[in-house]
């Protein structure tokens, strides 16, 4: 597939050193510029380009920024992007580490960060790997089957979109649990039960369970 990666920090940069040994065609953007990439893209293959150009012609385009930085995408990002362009975000809200106060999360009764996501970008999302160590993606994939294969979990409204992206997180190695739409999306955020699990499905799918509604006062600003 034609997959564009939007950040190239840590779970960015190694989705991309996954994506391209698996075969799939890599674009890959940061802010800062894609002569800034070279060294990865040395490593990996994958093709160096603008935040804007991320998306032209992909099937899958992974939105991996701070979650502040979300509002500065480019307008029109997905108008060259293939039909039915699934978009992965793997987005947290970390308001006194990083992004500050987001008022509409800390206001709006409800509102997912994922939710939050939709609204700026304008296109649906998939929320996956928001809650996974970066290292994990190139450590612990494991064949299916395998009694050590971890799960995550995978938010999203559009079926088809959550399809391609569970079998394309089967084919780094993760098995899935279907975590509901991205109204439900709260289960996996910071803090939770499921966030940083190292667990196969049946415990993902008990962790989804146990969430706690409240955000942590620790995620609030």
């Amino acid at each position: 597939m034609k997959i564009g990666i939007i950040g190239a920090g840590n779970i960015g940069g190694n989705l991309t050193r996954r994506l391209t040994a698996l075969g799939h065609q890599v674009s890959v953007a940061n802010s800062r510029g894609p002569h800034t990439l070279s060294a990865l893209a040395e490593e990996t293959g994958a093709t160096p380009v603008t935040v804007a150009e991320a998306a032209d012609g992909a099937q899958v385009v992974v939105v991996t920024i701070p979650l502040k930085h979300v509002p500065d995408l480019p307008k029109g990002l997905f108008d060259k992007a293939a039909d039915g362009v699934a978009v992965i975000d793997t987005g947290n809200y970390y308001p006194k580490e990083r992004d500050g106060r987001i008022d509409a999360l800390e206001d709006e009764a409800g509102l997912t960060e994922s939710r939050w996501t939709e609204r700026h970008i304008g296109h649906s999302v998939i929320k996956v790997f928001n809650g996974t160590y970066a290292q994990d993606l190139l450590d612990r994939p494991r064949p299916q089957g395998d009694p050590e294969r971890i799960a995550v979990p995978v938010a999203g409204d559009d079926e088809a979109a959550k399809r391609l992206v569970r079998a394309l997180v089967d084919e780094l190695g993760f098995d899935t649990v279907d975590a509901g739409g991205i109204d439900d999306s709260w289960r996996q955020q910071p803090a939770t039960p499921v966030y940083g699990l190292r667990g196969g499905v049946e415990e993902v799918t008990e962790a989804l369970a146990a969430a706690p509604r409240e955000r942590p006062a620790a995620h609030s600003f």
